[in-house]
C-alpha cells in the first residue's frame, strides 16, 4: 500500500502534532550529545576509554531503571512522568554546558551527570510507547512518520553538533539539548488526554512480574532481544567511541558529525519506505533490511573518502530505520494495551542493556588492539545478526492481523481510531 510522507490529515490531530513535536525536538538534542561528548571527552584529554564510560553511564542507568518506568507508566498516567523526567534533563544537561563553557569539567561530574540523565530518561522512555495509540488512529503509520521525522532529526542533530564543537565548543551543544527538553515537555502538557484508568491494587513487584510473564510468553519477543544482546556488546557498543575515534582521526572533529547526519538522511529515506512497503510478515521485512546496517561499521572501520563514509553509513539508516517501524508496530499491536509500559520496558531494557557492556569494553579492546579491528569485527556480527533475524522461525512468520490492536484504557476510548479522531 502505497502512502506518502504527508500522511492522511486524520492523522495530525492536536494531539498527534503535539506529541510529534515533543518527541522530535527531544531526539535532535539527543541525537547531537553522542557527538558533543566524544569531541568533550576526547577534546578534555580523557581518551577513548572516557568517552566508553561516559556513554556506558548513561546507558547503564537508563537499561536499569527502565523497567520501573514502564511499572509506574502502567500503574500512574506517563504524561506526568515524561514532564517530570524533560524538566530533570533539562537542568543536567544546562549544568553540563555551565561546566564545559567554564572551563575543564572532572571526569566524576560528566559521568554523573550521564547517570541521572540515563535515570530521567528511563522514567520517560516507556511513555512514548503507550501514547502512540492514544494520539494516531493507525499505529504503522504513525510509526512511519516518526521514523521518517526521527531520521531528519539523527541527520539534522550531529551536523549541527558537527559544525558547533568545529566553530564554538561542546556547551553549545549540551545547551541546545537543555532547551530541546524543555519544548518537549511544555507539549506534553498541552496535550488532552481522557482519564487514565489503571488497576493500583497490584504491588510493585506484582506488576514486574505480570509484565515479564507476557514478555517471556512471547517467543518473537525475547528472541529478538537475545539477538539484540549480541548486536550491543559487539556492534552498538563500540561503534561511537571507536567510530568517533576512527572518523576523528582521519577527517578532523566535523566529519564524524557529518557521517552521523548522513546515517540520519539513510533513516529518512527507510521511514518513506516503510511507510509505502508494508510487509505482512513485518520483522521478516525488518530482518531483510538489516543486512545493510553493517555498512556502518564496515564505513567507520575502512574510513574512505569523506563521501564514501558518509554512503555507508547513510545506507545503513535505511535498514535501520525499516526495521525500527516494523519492531515499533509489532510491539504496539500485539501486547496487552494495560500491560505494553511494563512490556516496552522489558523490551527497550533488554534491547540495550548490553550497549553499555560494549562501551565500557572498547576503550580496553581499542587499546589492545586498535579501533579498526574490532569495528571489523562489529560488521562482520551485523551480518550474522541480521541473518538469525530471518532464521529464527518466530520472529520470521509473525503477522499482524487486520484489526490487531490494543482496547483503550482510556476511559471513553473503545478503539484509537476513534479516540484520535475525538481528540482532533
Amino acid at each position: 500500500m502505497s502512502v506518502s510522507f504527508f500522511a492522511p490529515t486524520r492523522l495530525w490531530t492536536r494531539n498527534f502534532t503535539l506529541y510529534f513535536i515533543a518527541r522530535i525536538v527531544s531526539m535532535l538534542g539527543d541525537t547531537m550529545i553522542p557527538v558533543a561528548m566524544a569531541v568533550a571527552m576526547l577534546s578534555l584529554g580523557y581518551g577513548v576509554s572516557a568517552v566508553g564510560f561516559a556513554l556506558g553511564a548513561w546507558m547503564g542507568a537508563f537499561a536499569l531503571f527502565v523497567v520501573f518506568g514502564g511499572v509506574f507508566a502502567d500503574r500512574f498516567h506517563p504524561r506526568p512522568m515524561m514532564i517530570g523526567a524533560d524538566v530533570v534533563r533539562c537542568l543536567i544537561q544546562g549544568s553540563l554546558a555551565v561546566g564545559l563553557g567554564l572551563g575543564h569539567p572532572p571526569l566524576w561530574f560528566v559521568i554523573a551527570g550521564s547517570l541521572l540523565g540515563g535515570t530521567a530518561t528511563a522514567m520517560f522512555q516507556p511513555g512514548l510507547t503507550i501514547l502512540v495509540p492514544q494520539v494516531a488512529a493507525d499505529p504503522r503509520q504513525a510509526n512511519g512518520v516518526l521514523r521518517v521525522s526521527q531520521g531528519i532529526a539523527t541527520m539534522a542533530g550531529p551536523t549541527l553538533a558537527g559544525l558547533l564543537v568545529a566553530s564554538a565548543s561542546a556547551a553549545w551543544v549540551f545547551a541546545v539539548d537543555a532547551a530541546t527538553f524543555a519544548v518537549s515537555g511544555i507539549c506534553l502538557m498541552a496535550l488532552r488526554l481522557p482519564p487514565f484508568t489503571v488497576d493500583r491494587s497490584a504491588s510493585t513487584l506484582r506488576n514486574l512480574l505480570a509484565g515479564w510473564e507476557e514478555f517471556r510468553s512471547r517467543s518473537w519477543l525475547w528472541g529478538v532481544i537475545l539477538i539484540w544482546w549480541v548486536l550491543g556488546i559487539f556492534v552498538w557498543g563500540p561503534l561511537t567511541p571507536l567510530g568517533a575515534a576512527s572518523v576523528i582521526a582521519a577527517h578532523g572533529k566535523a566529519a564524524f558529525g557529518y557521517a552521523e547526519g548522513a546515517f540520519g538522511a539513510g533513516c529518512v529515506l527507510g521511514g518513506l519506505v516503510a511507510l509505502r512497503i508494508r510487509p505482512s510478515r513485518p520483522l521478516f521485512g525488518g530482518g531483510l533490511a538489516m543486512f545493510l546496517f553493517p555498512l556502518m561499521p564496515l564505513a567507520a572501520a575502512l574510513v574512505p573518502a569523506l563521501p564514501l563514509l558518509m554512503l555507508g553509513y547513510g545506507v545503513s539508516g535505511i535498514g535501520w530505520a525499516f526495521w525500527g517501524v516494523q519492531w515499533a508496530t509489532a510491539v504496539q499491536t500485539q501486547i496487552p494495551e494495560d500491560r505494553l509500559g511494563r512490556v516496552a520496558a522489558y523490551e527497550v531494557a533488554g534491547s540495550i542493556l548490553a550497549v553499555p557492556l560494549g562501551q565500557t569494553l572498547s576503550g580496553p579492546v581499542g587499546t589492545a588492539f586498535g579501533v579498526r579491528p574490532p569495528l571489523l569485527v562489529a560488521a562482520v556480527v551485523g551480518l550474522g545478526c541480521a541473518a538469525a533475524l530471518i532464521a529464527v522461525a518466530p520472529i520470521r512468520r509473525l503477522r499482524l492481523s487486520p484489526g490487531t490492536g490494543i482496547t483503550g484504557r482510556f476511559q471513553g476510548q473503545p478503539e484509537r481510531r476513534g479516540a484520535a479522531e475525538e481528540c482532533s
